[in-house]
């Protein structure tokens, strides 16, 4: 089925056609469509009518949006041309690939983009160009797990192979604690996951700070755009409890770093994409803990919009379109991100918020579940435990820091413990 919005008049019909796969939600992904309309008409390609969506769209189709033949035949069978085709959800990056392949539209080789989807495949990649990274065994059962940590040496790292957000993701101290991290990364699972022989890694682990680089990767050559420093917590998990962006961030002229950033991109096939790549800045130097070929989420390109001045959404848009992005950046500031978690499991009755104990370098504070949401903590859950996030910007870490302590403290969640 396809429907079709009302098109723009005037310059804006002139404006070349983008092919959207899939848009997010609402709260984590607005900001981009917000800023790829600028520029382009969009064409949203869903599984189910848009809604909030509907603002920033010249049309929409609803079709299967892990299907890339049914996509292409959409593609095909309308009137205009379309210049390029993208998309930030992590399930569908392989399909948005092959998409743009058979529509002979810009794109990074779909087996790049499988390289990066599959965590395993892409750290075969990356050992065979002797990029640093993780030691990693992909393993089917409890005894190939008991047999790869051992190989390995504890402490290591028990992980989903094809998941994201730190989802079922556990450091072992030692032997007596992996067959319960093994359950873990098996029971974590979500539809349009795909399934694997050996559906778990046993990795070494990498210690020292861990940071993540948006950038952009055109003809094959890295520009990274911004850092983000990232706030881990529920150990021995790695939730992600915020990040942090610095414009000035001394990481975006380290060497080492820009090295490594590259060699991975070369490693896995990467030509032509905005990418997100996690990294561990250990004694040794930095080294890969996973490259993604897509936009980041957890609002770090949002951080980088506010700290930098770059779209990075707009960025994504004008390379898979052919466009030359403008990766300038047009301030220099600092913007971080915290999420509020409840103190125990509950279900939400009510989130109250004191306004006027907000400092003056928020910028904003959304809640982020209605009520009678059951939420419990990590590992039982993860991200989706969340139940607020503050934005501050500031011209430090420091300020900011401090500015979302103090609104943490002016925000409270009501509800009925869950047992």
């Amino acid at each position: 089925m396809t429907t079709t919005t009302a098109g723009p008049d005037g310059p804006a019909a002139e404006r070349p056609h983008l092919l959207l796969v899939g848009s997010g939600g609402r709260i984590w992904r607005e900001y981009l469509l917000q800023s790829m309309s600028a520029g382009y008409r969009l064409h949203l390609l869903c599984p189910a009518p848009p809604t909030w969506e509907l603002p920033y769209l010249d049309a929409f189709s609803v079709v299967d949006t892990l299907d890339a033949e049914a996509m292409a035949d959409v593609a095909r069978g309308r009137r205009e041309s379309f210049a390029g085709v993208l998309t930030y959800e992590e399930t569908r990056v392989e399909a948005a690939a092959a998409l743009a392949t058979a529509l002979g539209l810009r794109t990074s080789p779909p087996a790049a983009v499988h390289a990066c989807r599959d965590k395993y495949t892409g750290r075969e990649a990356l050992g065979r160009a002797g990029v640093p990274q993780a030691e990693s065994i992909a393993v089917a059962d409890l005894a190939e797990a008991r047999a790869a940590a051992a190989r390995i040496g504890y402490p290591v790292v028990v992980k989903p192979r094809a998941l994201s957000a730190s989802c079922g993701v556990t450091l072992v101290a030692g032997p007596e604690q992996l067959e319960a991290a093994y359950l873990e990364a098996g029971r974590i699972w979500f539809d349009e996951v795909p399934a694997f022989e050996r559906p778990t890694l046993i990795e070494e682990f990498l210690d020292g700070p861990e940071i993540s680089v948006e950038a952009l990767c055109r003809d094959g050559q890295v520009t990274a755009l911004f850092v983000a420093r990232k706030e881990l917590g529920y150990a021995p998990g790695f939730e992600e409890v915020g990040h942090t962006v610095r414009a000035d961030d001394a990481l975006l002229h380290d060497e080492a770093l820009l090295k490594v950033l590259q060699d991975a991109h070369t490693a896995v096939g990467l030509t032509d994409t905005v990418t997100h790549t996690e990294l561990r800045l250990t004694a040794t130097g930095p080294r890969v803990v996973e490259i993604n070929a897509r936009i980041g989420g957890d609002r770090i390109p949002y951080l980088g919009r506010l700290a930098t001045g770059v779209e990075t959404g707009l960025v994504a848009a004008d390379l898979a379109c052919g466009a030359v992005p403008d990766t300038t950046p047009t301030r220099s500031t600092t913007a971080a991100v915290r999420f509020l978690y409840p103190h125990h499991d509950l279900t939400v009755e009510s989130i109250e918020i004191d306004h006027g104990r907000l400092p003056s370098e928020i910028h904003e504070l959304q809640p982020l579940v209605e009520p009678g949401t059951p939420l419990r903590l990590p590992p039982v859950d993860y991200a989706r435990c969340r139940y607020a996030l503050v934005i501050a910007t500031s011209d430090s870490e420091k300020t900011c820091a401090a500015a979302l302590e103090q609104a943490a403290a002016a925000v409270t969640v009501h509800g009925t413990p869950l047992s």
